[in-house]
């Protein structure tokens, strides 16, 4: 949700109420086996690094920015500039971290801009924060083309060895999104991205019907991507208008990830409510050629997506969903 300065600032998810659709952390030595390292407790752990480690002497204004249903964003304004803030005060710092692995992933592509994570920790209160570098953004975002050519440099700077998955699980909206790494793209998609949401589905609504024929639809995958060739490219993972702005210069941004490493047409998954057009596709295009069957698994893509927000906000994304699982169905006669 959101939607101030820093474009969707929140983790929630419906095209109008949320960030599904609802940085050097210093020297951000990340041991991708093990958990990022937190701050210590302070009585105001914010303002103590931003005095600190941050090098401001003097802390000028702090403003919120937006709002959110999940997260506080907050601009502290300094005599060493400024900094974004946002905190949480339910939930702890592992889903700060999973945002602030994937924001440094992307950080170090040198492609597209996104905003350099500094610090996550937790509240002597209770929950988490993140402090980030804050971007001015300017009032153009109709870079369709440089949009697509730096998404298209990022997803081929950056593949993993490991296969397809991420360093830790992080969130899709308030979804838990699991990130195990998996050698095979389709099993990888099959398992923890629509079989994960079928499952929450039926426990949730009791939806066997979506449950059953979206677990058919899982299992029969393989036609869709013949003489394909997946590599395990880094993604945003949540990639609608509210996430994509541009900064001064009118450079695109990119904000709020879901990160991890998949077949990078799946990035598409929220075009829905992005608001991509011919440009950007020409543009990605050039760098990233599209391959067969493209436009055959668009559909498939955004399916993960209806059925996170069928998941999130209800009923109203259930025939969206099943419609989809039941075109495929037919599609491939199974």
């Amino acid at each position: 949700m959101v939607v101030a300065h820093l474009g969707a600032i929140s983790f929630s998810s419906s095209c109008i109420l949320s960030s599904v659709c609802c940085p050097r952390l210093r020297h951000f030595t990340i041991d991708k086996n093990k958990p990022l390292i937190v701050a210590a407790m302070s009585d105001d752990p914010i303002r103590e690094w931003i005095l600190s480690e941050g090098k401001a002497t003097q802390i000028r204004g702090i403003s919120p920015i937006g709002g959110g249903c999940i997260n506080r964003a907050t601009r502290y304004d300094t005599d060493a500039g400024s900094f974004f803030v946002k905190t949480n005060r339910s939930i702890g710092p592992s889903m700060f971290e999973g945002e602030a692995l994937g924001l440094n992933a992307m950080y170090e592509t040198g492609s597209i801009r996104v905003p350099k994570p500094y610090k996550v920790g937790s509240l002597p209160t209770g929950g988490s924060y993140i402090i980030m570098e804050f971007i001015e953004f300017g009032a153009s975002r109709s870079n369709q083309s440089a949009l697509g050519r730096k998404l298209a440099e990022m997803h081929k700077a950056a593949k993993s060895e490991k296969g397809f998955g991420f360093h830790v699980e992080n969130t899709i909206g308030s979804t838990p999104q699991i990130n195990t790494w998996t050698s095979d793209w389709i099993e990888f998609y099959a398992e923890h991205r629509l079989g994960y949401q079928l499952k929450l589905a039926r426990e949730q609504y009791g939806d066997s019907t979506i449950y059953e024929r979206g677990q058919r639809l899982a299992k029969n995958l393989g036609p869709l991507f013949k003489n394909v060739v997946i590599e395990p490219c880094l993604l945003h993972g949540d990639l609608w208008s509210g996430n994509i702005t541009y900064d001064k210069n009118g450079e695109p941004v990119i904000l709020d990830p879901a990160c991890y490493y998949g077949h990078n047409e799946a990035e598409f998954g929220m075009s829905w409510c992005a608001g991509f057009g011919g440009d950007f596709y020409e543009a990605y295009f050039q760098v990233m050629p599209e391959q067969p069957g493209f436009e055959q698994r668009r559909d498939l893509y955004m399916l993960y997506h209806y059925l996170n927000h069928y998941n999130l906000f209800g009923s109203g994304y259930r025939s969206s969903s099943l419609s989809i699982i039941d075109d495929y169905l037919r599609m491939l006669n199974v």
